[in-house]
Formats: C-alpha cells, structure tokens, sequence
C-alpha cells in the first residue's frame, strides 16, 4: 500500500501531520507491520477500523480448508476474499458466543469507554456475539498494537471470571483463552470510507439477523452516533 496515499488521506481527515508526530514520538508508533498473516498500520492520528475476535469464533477444520481452496489466488484477492468468508462465518454465530452475556459485552464497552479521549477517540462500535467492530483514531504516543492489547488483556481477565459458573460453552472457551491473538485493521482513506465503515458497523446486527433495526441493537453506538462525524473531522453541519 502506497503510504504516501495514507498521509493524504490522513491530512484530508484533520489528522496531525506525521512530521509532527515524527519529532515527537521517535520510533514509538510502527508503521507498517506484520507479525504474522494479517499486515497493521501503526501511525499516530489514522482514523482505524479495528475488529478482533473470540478465539473459538471460527471452526479451524473450515478454515484450513478454505485457506487451501483461495492458496492459488493472487495476494490481495486472496486476502478480500478470506476476509470475506471470516465475517460470515462469525455472523453466524460460531462458538460459545459469551460476548452475547449482557455483563460480558459491558465490560468490552466500558473498557472502550475508559480511555477514549485520553490514549483515542472512540468514534463507532458494536458487540457482536463473537467478535466486535469498533472505529478509532489513535493519538500520538499510543500505539495501536498495545491499546488492542490492553483492551483483550483486561476483558480477557474479566470474562474468563464470568466463565466460571460453568455456562454451556463457557469452560471449553476458558481453556482455550477467550480473546483470538491477530485482529484486523484498516485505515480510514477518506470521508466516503467511513461513513462506510460507520454504516458496517451500525448494520452488523442487523445483517446477522439479531435485530430489525440498528438502534435495537444495545452494545452498539448507533444510537448515539448523531454529531460525531462532524465533530471529529471538522464537516459541516449536514
């Protein structure tokens, strides 16, 4: 991916300018990188879609499979297309689905919420069942690798408690760790990207069949997104 591209994008959302956060941060923030299948943009003031997931979300005999059937496709295609595949598979509710507890999916909102406006702004979200979405930007100095980080390791701890009254599912996924290690995510290209992405979000609910409307949804901000657009990248009033 072409960098220069992501400044442009990055300076069109009111985003610092990378010279700044250069002088101020070093080598704090990444860049791109990859610790293993999935590549990560790491760069102060990007506007970031972010999703991880459960680490039961998915049946590994069924990836493995379709990781053989897309190995002959280009790169890029390749990765869309297996990208694709995975959003299904965790809209259908793969898994022991803790996330559907009310106590579960609060506490990954309130830890979203406890930071935001201090380390990012915390701009879109939903709790899926076994996996959540969420758009952010990252300031300066907090590198988005470790927010991702610190938001698994402390639900983590927290939900392998409520794990252990022994709900169906619940021991299994407590032995097997409850948060999967990679989570994907995506810069923000331009205005047009993310009301995208704020629409995705908002509709994930509605598009695995949870509810009819996006505002039913309770672990989802689409109730109170009104206004945050335009206050975060500096938009008239529409």
């Amino acid at each position: 991916m072409d960098m220069a591209r992501d400044e442009g994008a990055e300076q069109a959302l009111g985003a610092p300018g990378a010279g700044l956060a250069e002088r101020q941060l070093g080598a704090t923030h990444r860049g791109w990188y990859s610790r293993g299948y999935l590549p990560h943009c790491d760069h102060p003031g990007l506007l970031q879609s972010i999703t991880y997931r459960l680490a039961d979300s998915l049946p590994a005999m069924a990836v493995e499979r379709m990781d053989a059937e897309l190995g002959s496709l280009p790169p890029q295609q390749r990765v869309r297309e297996r990208r694709r595949r995975i959003e299904e598979w965790l809209d259908a509710g793969y898994g022991c689905c803790v996330l559907r507890w009310p106590e579960a999916a609060g506490c990954v909102v309130e830890n979203w919420q406890h930071f935001a406006g201090e380390r990012y702004d915390l701009i879109a979200w939903v709790v899926m069942p076994n996996h959540v979405h969420l758009l952010v930007r990252v300031y300066e100095g907090v590198p988005l690798g470790k927010v991702v980080q610190s938001w698994k390791s402390y639900t983590g701890k927290k939900i392998r408690g409520m794990m252990e009254d022994g709900r169906a599912g619940a021991r299994r996924a407590q032995e097997d760790g409850v948060w999967m290690r990679e989570y994907w995510d995506r810069y923000i290209r331009d205005e047009d990207h993310f009301d995208a992405v704020v629409r995705y979000i908002h509709d994930n609910p509605v598009k695995a069949g949870l509810v009819a409307e996006a505002e039913d949804w309770p672990w989802s901000s689409a109730r109170e997104f009104a206004g945050i657009a335009e206050r975060l990248l500096g938009l008239p009033d529409r």
